[in-house]
């Protein structure tokens, strides 16, 4: 039989996902309670969402995959700071938002 500690590093989900949970108690780092995969507290979905508005600007469409790939490349470079910072700063507007709605949707 493999002791305990081994088997939190085999690299299962449900393994590692043990691991990180010590891994915050020990910390003292308290988690959120709030909707699994909810769209409206992760921003990238905002960034995907202006990449796909910015790669397919003006109707564009691309004849092969690697022209595609370069546009998205090049798009995720260019990601305004702006951007970034205002969805940073909006976590908090969010997170209020989120509970207020019971983990229902918002307008994010």
């Amino acid at each position: 039989m493999v002791p305990d500690k081994q088997l939190k590093f085999d690299n299962a989900a449900v393994h590692n996902a043990c691991v990180t949970k010590e891994f915050f108690q020990e910390n003292n780092i308290t988690l959120l309670d709030h909707p699994a995969c909810s769209p409206d507290l992760n921003p990238i979905e905002n960034i995907w969402g202006w990449m796909a508005r910015e790669v397919y600007k003006n109707g564009h469409q691309f004849q092969t995959v690697d022209a595609l790939r370069e546009a998205m490349f090049n798009t995720w470079s260019n990601v305004p700071t702006s951007l970034l910072e205002t969805l940073a700063s909006s976590m908090p507007k969010r997170l209020f938002e989120v509970i207020n709605k019971n983990g229902g949707a918002t307008h994010y």
